[in-house]
């Protein structure tokens, strides 16, 4: 984490953002007290929706049943 001053950070802020986005965070001070953090953006997620999808998918009835000899032999391979 970097840490500079107000007047580094306005002057440079394009180079900061761009080691913002690489994953880095940034911290401005003044009077080396810290004041702010630059952090990379992240998307906020939704909140899930419980039955979202009710009557949108189907399990077929035979979904547990075992694979036939062939399929299993694809994944295993020989052994």
């Amino acid at each position: 984490m970097g840490v500079v001053n107000t007047h580094q950070a306005k002057t440079n802020l394009s180079k900061l953002i761009d080691e913002v986005q690489n994953g880095a965070e940034i911290v401005t001070a003044r009077a080396n007290r810290p004041v702010a953090r630059l952090v990379p953006f992240r998307e906020e997620q939704r909140p899930r929706r419980p039955g979202y999808l009710k009557g949108k998918v189907r399990v077929a009835d035979d979904f547990d049943a075992p694979l036939p000899p062939d399929v299993v032999h694809a994944f295993e391979g020989e052994g």
